[in-house]
């Protein structure tokens, strides 16, 4: 009998004690976007986890405890519909994405025809890692049978995307279904700004508060250590000042830069550069005199 899902892609297949249930997966998620306007991002609409579903979810989080530092985040995790593909090689698991993944509720429309040239790839992936597949074997995951099995059919189609082969990107539940300020989840923003939160820099905070309250991303326009503070927007939310701002230099095709004499520049700047991200690196010391050089170090 299959169990009841509850969305969250959660387990304790590595015998984890704690395991985080997020109803908010099945949910819509709800962001407010100034008032009255609010818009919505579908959430998983009930379904129960198939036998293969099982399988996967554990699998992938035996694979994660054996890594030392994952780089989405520690358990616990939730098993994202990414298209996460997990090699073995002689350094033991690595990870890759396929050319898309495809969540739950898209398999609905999916043609199988075009998600086995996702299964082709994978297969050509795997080809050069041979060990993987008797890992996987190890772990109850028949891999050379789902790489070898054509999709031409929506039984096909529900079955790569439960796989360990889609189903298979450990995000703890923050950065999967989380919203500002608590999480920037990849089903609430933009991947190309979500994912911005997995590599930024600790000295820099990506979201900030605008000067009506509403959230927004921002990057820095110099690099690191130059002292400069002009930021980039590259996210915001709709009937905002800042909003209206980004989208109508969009529409001139240009992106939305506040400089350090923009009237919103120094609210937001404060915030991104709190933590000292904008100081400027040491000059090198100069030669004390005229005719003198400076001290140089042998070479080690």
């Amino acid at each position: 009998m299959a169990a009841k899902r509850n969305g969250n892609g959660n387990g304790n297949g590595n015998g984890q004690k704690k395991r985080t249930r997020a109803q908010d997966v099945q949910n819509d998620h709800v962001t407010k976007a100034g008032e009255p306007i609010t818009y919505y991002t579908a959430g998983h609409p009930p379904r129960k986890d198939s036998a293969y579903y099982v399988k996967s979810r554990k699998a992938l989080h035996q694979i994660h405890g054996t890594l030392e530092q994952p780089f989405f985040g520690p358990e616990p995790i939730q098993d994202h519909h990414g298209g996460g593909l997990w090699v073995y090689d002689d350094e033991g698991w690595f990870f890759v994405r396929n050319l898309v993944g495809i969540e739950w509720s898209g398999q609905f429309c999916a043609d199988p025809a075009k998600v086995d040239l996702l299964r082709q790839n994978a297969r050509r992936l795997y080809a050069g890692f041979p060990k993987s597949f008797d890992e996987f074997k190890s772990l109850g995951i028949d891999l050379k049978a789902l790489l070898d099995t054509p999709i031409t059919d929506t039984d096909g189609v529900a079955q790569w995307t439960d796989s360990i082969c889609n189903a298979s990107v450990p995000l703890p539940q923050p950065v999967h279904t989380g919203a500002v300020p608590h999480g920037a989840g990849v089903h609430n923003y933009p991947t190309p700004v979500a994912d911005i939160g997995f590599f930024v820099r600790a000295d820099f905070n990506l979201w900030v508060v605008d000067d009506e309250g509403h959230e927004a991303a921002v990057v820095p326009t110099h690099p690191h250590g130059t002292g400069r503070t002009d930021l980039h927007v590259i996210h915001t939310e709709p009937n905002s000042r800042l909003g209206r701002l980004h989208q109508a230099a969009q529409a001139r095709g240009q992106g939305l830069i506040l400089t350090e004499d923009h009237p919103l520049h120094a609210h937001i700047a404060k915030q991104a550069f709190a933590n000292g991200g904008n100081k400027p690196k040491p000059r090198p010391r100069a030669a004390r005199k005229s005719g003198q050089t400076a001290a140089v170090s042998p070479p080690p």
